[in-house]
């Protein structure tokens, strides 16, 4: 490999809310740890996949739901800083932590390095609302958005509205609470929206997007980590085979296709916009017009980041870690056909895909290499302590979010 990372400054998994089975953080403890870096995170108890990982130096255990009171988690990350002891990265894995670190930089400097950003700024990406906006500011395409106040709003929609549409909640943060809808949830009729309409209360918290067709649309991913003055240090672009819940949910197997369009496309939107971190974007191509449209903004790392390596060894959080330690970033070219596959969703999603017909053109006929979400020779353990955590609930789980997307993509039945 040709760098080396700097062994004296650790870092930290930051996450909120109880989601134990996370790949992503998985894989961010073995991306540096494997460089030497002592690594931290926040687990929700001592036998989450990540606090099992070799490579792990120490869980801190905090419960928390990701909805708690900014000073609460602002004084319980700086506790972790005054235990781990010296300055420490801090790598978030969800909106939340995100947002929490943007907003409270001045709080946080002291004990911990993180990309300096507007404070501002990774909430309203995070938000469905402000990320439409944005695009809608700056030209870049995203699919049509209605943003009702009201429920008499949502009824003046459904005369003019074109179906199927889809229902997102407006928020990225109220998938902690008490969402207004389960996920990304297809619309079909008038009366299906109404029906649903009824339950989101005097306010509803949702935005009503035009639906992109499957058979029309290709969905693809941007993984970059983008210095101080918005530069891409790495950039990296790819196609997704498969998601659950289907075409809708997690990456469960994806591809690294070069896609310059595609990243000049999210290159010049960062630096219009002036963010710096990592981001993971999700983007789908619309074939009717020929467009790349937008979907979701996350101003963190993705949990599927590890499909992306340059040869010159270098992921989005080895990036950060590398710049944020005053060290350069080797370029060298993305590994073009490696694939992504995250084995406990990956199996239910090829079932439905293959029974829907559906397959991605850009999808190379043969991998040149693959990385597991959770399977590492070299650190079986979380693999372990997944399966033991994931059989009985998680299939219960898996289930659940299937019939949530037939009864959203059904709705019309009942209305």
């Amino acid at each position: 490999m040709p760098f080396e990372a700097d062994r004296d400054v650790p870092a930290l998994i930051v996450k909120f809310g109880d989601y134990p089975l996370h790949h992503g953080g998985v894989g961010a403890i073995r991306s540096l740890g494997r460089l030497g870096v002592p690594m931290y995170a926040i687990t929700e108890d001592a036998y989450t996949p990540a606090a099992c990982s070799r490579y792990l130096t120490r869980a801190f255990v905090w419960r928390t739901r990701g909805t708690e009171d900014a000073g609460h988690l602002v004084e319980g990350l700086l506790r972790i800083g005054r235990r781990i002891g010296r300055p420490t990265v801090l790598v978030p894995t969800d909106e939340e932590a995100a947002v929490l670190i943007a907003e409270h930089q001045d709080a946080l400097a002291g004990p911990f390095l993180f990309p300096r950003v507007a404070p501002g700024l990774p909430r309203q990406l995070a938000s469905k609302q402000g990320l439409y906006e944005l695009c809608v500011e700056h030209g870049v395409p995203a699919p049509a958005t209605s943003f009702p106040q009201t429920y008499e709003d949502v009824v003046a929609f459904a005369e003019q509205a074109r179906f199927p549409v889809v229902a997102k909640n407006r928020e990225a943060f109220v998938r902690r609470s008490r969402p207004a809808v389960n996920g990304t949830t297809r619309i079909t009729t008038r009366e299906g929206l109404l029906t649903l309409a009824r339950d989101w209360g005097e306010r509803p918290g949702v935005v009503l997007q035009e639906y992109l067709p499957r058979e029309q649309a290709e969905d693809w991913i941007v993984h970059a980590y983008f210095a101080q003055d918005a530069t891409p240090q790495a950039l990296f672009t790819g196609v997704k085979v498969r998601s659950w819940p289907p075409h809708a949910g997690m990456t469960a197997h994806a591809y690294v296709v070069d896609n310059p369009e595609l990243a000049d496309l999210a290159e010049r939107f960062v630096k219009q916009i002036g963010f710096t971190g990592i981001v993971d974007l999700d983007l789908r191509y619309d074939r009717r017009d020929g467009q790349y449209k937008l979907l979701d903004f996350n101003p963190r790392m993705g949990a599927q980041f590890r499909l992306f390596e340059s040869e010159s060894g270098v992921d989005v959080v080895r990036a950060l870690h590398l710049d944020l330690t005053g060290r350069p970033v080797p370029a060298g070219e993305q590994r073009s056909g490696h694939r992504f596959v995250v084995e406990n969703i990956d199996l239910p999603a090829l079932l439905a895909y293959r029974r829907s017909g559906y397959t991605t053109p850009h999808a190379p006929a043969r991998a040149t290499g693959t990385e597991l979400a959770w399977l590492a020779a070299d650190d079986p353990l979380p693999f372990v302590t997944m399966l033991a955590r994931f059989v009985r609930p998680g299939v219960k789980h898996l289930y659940q979010l299937w019939r949530t997307h037939r009864r959203g993509s059904a709705t019309s039945a009942r209305g």
